[in-house]
């Protein structure tokens, strides 16, 4: 016997139609937000940075800026009324670019863009459930890799588009195209450049997401069954072809895969010179990951044997939203460690109320201050996600044949 369809008690409208008013009214008020977050023209801005950070990021010492400040040599920082100096992004590049022509010579240290030989590094961050930690994995990385000299893409390949959010746009209001335009099968398709936008991080662009990524699970299996099937058989290598087009604008891509084992994270996959696999410890989650390797590895051979060539210099697991003093946690994190002693990331990302809280207003924990927040909670979170990023920095930097940054 066939149902009415769900309406409410006052039977005016239906269940899809509350829906989509209720995705519209959550839109619209996440955009009066940003208005009142970023005026006056809705746009991202970036801090200052320290000159702790400064040095950081530029692997040198805090005496070394100061020396060249006081020589009246780079950029002149901002200075509080107590003396302290800060930088903005855009400073700290044009810093990178005076120590490299003042360096020692042949030594790229403040400019590590790739040189001759040294392809184009494209890391996929997976994982097959959400909630674990994967985009704030992603934005971290891609920013902190920016902030370190390297020039960076990020591409969000998740239809529900956080890591669009995350750098300030809106798709469903920005009129913002996503890699669908790309990857699509008809005579409508875009190059990458089309759809790259900038950020608020000097050295890092995005490629936005938004839903019409979706329409590329639907139009694969249709062009895989076509009667010239070619195309779609080599659906694999869309996303490795794109990126030829622009990769000699970029050191590193880091792509933000859906949290799913669909056509868009295969193709994505097969483009990678490596993987990162995110890991709540957990158990239920853990199990969900062996569920998940196990298809994955089907499903790659299969591809491989129809001609797809997946050249990977490295994969590692991330630990990640991990809590040191939970005791059932540690023991996951050294039973992970116990398997995969090659392929665990020594460094794990720490669950922090910092990192969360910043989400809050679409920030990461580069572009928040952290006079924000209690100091302590700030720097325990600064200093897991670094050591995170930086031995991540230097796989890829052992991946080129070079010394770790």
């Amino acid at each position: 016997m066939a149902t009415a369809p769900f309406r409410q008690d006052t039977g005016e409208l239906a269940f899809d139609e509350i829906i989509l008013q209720q995705g519209e009214l959550i839109s619209d008020r996440l955009n009066i937000l940003r208005q009142e977050q970023y005026p006056p023209d809705a746009q991202k801005g970036l801090r200052q940075f320290s000159l702790a950070e400064v040095a950081y990021f530029l692997g040198v010492t805090q005496s070394t800026i100061k020396k060249l400040h006081l020589e009246g040599k780079g950029p002149e920082p901002q200075t509080s009324a107590s003396g302290r100096r800060s930088y903005s992004a855009a400073q700290m590049l044009e810093l990178r670019a005076y120590l490299d022509a003042h360096g020692r010579p042949g030594k790229r240290r403040y400019l590590p863009h790739r040189t001759e030989g040294e392809e184009l590094h494209v890391i996929s961050v997976v994982n097959f459930k959400g909630g674990s930690g994967k985009t704030t994995t992603a934005a971290h990385l891609a920013q902190h890799l920016a902030l370190k000299g390297h020039r960076v893409l990020a591409v969000d390949l998740d239809p529900q588009a956080s890591l669009t959010a995350l750098h300030g746009i809106q798709p469903e209001l920005d009129s913002v195209s996503s890699l669908y335009e790309t990857l699509r099968y008809d005579a409508e398709r875009q190059p990458i450049s089309a759809v790259i936008r900038s950020t608020n991080f000097p050295n890092l662009d995005i490629v936005p997401a938004s839903l019409d990524l979706q329409e590329y699970e639907y139009d694969t299996p249709v062009a895989l069954t076509s009667r010239d099937p070619s195309e779609g058989r080599a659906f694999f290598t869309r996303i490795s072809k794109a990126l030829e087009e622009v990769e000699d604008r970029y050191d590193v891509v880091v792509i933000d895969c859906p949290p799913q084992l669909g056509y868009l994270t295969l193709t994505a996959l097969t483009a990678s010179s490596s993987v990162l696999i995110t890991v709540h410890p957990q158990m239920l989650d853990v199990m969900s990951m062996s569920q998940f390797l196990l298809m994955l590895g089907g499903i790659l051979r299969t591809i491989r044997e129809a001609g797809a060539e997946m050249r990977l210099k490295w994969f590692r697991y991330l630990v990640t939203r991990f809590e040191p003093t939970d005791g059932p946690q540690k023991q996951m994190v050294g039973f992970l460690q116990a398997m995969f002693p090659n392929q665990m990331l020594e460094a794990q990302m720490v669950k922090s109320t910092a990192i969360s809280d910043a989400g809050i207003t679409k920030q990461t924990l580069y572009e928040v201050e952290r006079a924000q927040f209690v100091r302590s909670t700030y720097d325990r979170a600064i200093t897991s996600l670094n050591a995170v990023n930086d031995e991540i920095a230097g796989l890829v930097h052992q991946a080129w044949g070079r010394e770790s940054p």
